[in-house]
């Protein structure tokens, strides 16, 4: 087992690494950058140094910083958290070269998920359904048309590189084409500096639910159960639960298996999560397969009573996992908590947090780095804390997360919490009778 694991990232991830981390008895390190000097994974780590200036480029996808920082404090494995180098090849491969375990899959693997066209072709050689459309980039407008003729309208553009949205566009005849290839490959090159589009069919009322999944590597892969992630705004998730509202036993069966194919066509190593769209008849298409931990990984281990960052660990130290399948015991539900404000188009609210009482009690857990004097810094995601509530059944569970956000208290910024108490009183929400277009139609009163 390591003895000193270095967190890679900042805010509330880090600070869920090193709760693990402490109660396994690894040593941390934390990184941080000048605006997150005052950062409660700073001070609760057991050592700390600061990689850069605020600017993310700076300091969290400053790979040589980071790395100086580990062989300065002899670390022997880096986690990544989510999000900044979480799915970096490059850094995935750099760590393997020092000899610090990349607490993550290989860089082949990332490199093979991490590109939709290769892995679309790899779930198709798999026998995983993926939706209808094009096997390659497309080169042109004429190609486009000629494509979505074929796939039938609706149909979606999208970024090979891509990820929240960006590069991203539904076209619902042929007249709209030009605009939107040219609009997508301009937004695609301008956020991910590859201009690569491809073309899929548009899947109408779709739920977006994805399956947690952990592999070891002696061969052994396993599925944790769903997670249902269809409350989003512009392809940016807000609240997630588990099991679905919308899930079967047949279904779960059905797409863990799936789940279990994909990870094995890779021979995939570490915890990960396969995405997946569910249509209205119940089929499900591979969307993509994300090689690290999720923001909302905390749902699954509230249904199954089960640390994901224990075992992603324990896999990245080469101990086996137990290969068991788990189904939900309980009923989840996850709110992110954003410093935005969902009265003005959610925009973004940093600054500091003056009061602050979080919720507690019965099935309440608040995964969150903020305190009373906090500064929310502008440079980073503006998501300050999960709100997680569990009970046996989803009313319950509902009841449990209405309860909790009625407790939370933030002032001095605005925050995300007034729409999650609306949404939990909405009856379209409650009867589990929503897609991902959701919010489109949602008012705040």
């Amino acid at each position: 087992m390591f003895k000193k694991i270095l967190i890679a990232n900042r805010g509330e991830i880090a600070l869920r690494v090193i709760r693990t981390c402490r109660e396994m008895g690894i040593k941390t390190v934390a990184v941080y950058s000048t605006a997150d000097k005052e950062s409660i994974h700073v001070k609760f780590a057991d050592e700390a140094v600061c990689i850069g200036k605020p600017q993310s480029a700076d300091s969290y996808l400053n790979i040589p910083h980071i790395m100086a920082a580990a062989e300065i404090t002899n670390a022997d494995a880096i986690h990544p958290g989510y999000g900044f180098l979480a799915e970096n090849s490059k850094f995935s491969q750099i760590c393997l070269d020092h000899g610090i375990k990349f607490i993550g899959p290989t860089p082949d693997m990332i490199n093979k998920m991490g590109d939709k066209i290769t892995a679309k072709e790899t779930m198709i050689k798999a026998g995983v359904p993926v939706v209808p459309g094009g096997q390659g980039l497309l080169e042109s407008v004429d190609e486009a048309i000629g494509l979505a003729k074929e796939v039938g309208y609706p149909v979606i553009l999208k970024a090979t590189a891509g990820g929240g949205g960006k590069g991203m566009r539904v076209v619902w005849e042929e007249s709209e084409m030009a605009k939107a290839y040219t609009t997508a490959r301009a937004e695609a090159a301008a956020s991910f500096k590859n201009d690569g589009v491809y073309m899929e069919k548009y899947v109408e009322e779709p739920r977006h639910i994805e399956i947690q999944i952990a592999g070891d590597r002696y061969g052994k892969i396993a599925h944790l159960s769903e997670r249902d992630c269809s409350i989003q705004r512009r392809h940016q998730k807000l609240v997630e639960e588990s099991p679905s509202p919308f899930m079967t036993p047949e279904l779960r069966n059905k797409m863990g298996e799936a789940a279990i194919k994909a990870a094995s066509a890779i021979n995939y190593e570490s915890v990960g999560t396969i995405e997946f769209l569910v249509d209205k008849h119940r089929n499900f298409y591979f969307m993509e397969m994300n090689t690290r931990i999720q923001v909302e990984h905390c749902v699954t281990e509230e249904v199954i009573n089960f640390d994901l960052i224990k075992e992603q660990i324990k896999i990245a130290a080469g101990e086996p996992i137990s290969g068991r399948n788990y189904e939900p015991q309980m009923h989840a539900i996850e709110c992110r908590i954003n410093a935005e404000d969902p009265y003005n188009d959610f925009r973004p609210s940093p600054g500091k947090i003056t009061v602050l009482h979080q919720p507690g009690g019965h099935g309440v857990r608040v995964d969150s780095h903020v305190y009373a004097g906090y500064v929310i810094p502008p440079y980073y995601d503006s998501m300050i804390g999960k709100l997680i509530a569990v009970a046996q059944t989803r009313e319950e569970a509902i009841n449990t997360m209405n309860r909790a956000l009625s407790e939370y208290v933030i002032e001095g910024i605005k925050t995300t919490i007034p729409f999650h108490l609306q949404l939990m009183q909405n009856a379209d929400f409650r009867s589990g009778n929503f897609t991902t277009k959701f919010l489109e139609t949602f008012k705040m009163a």
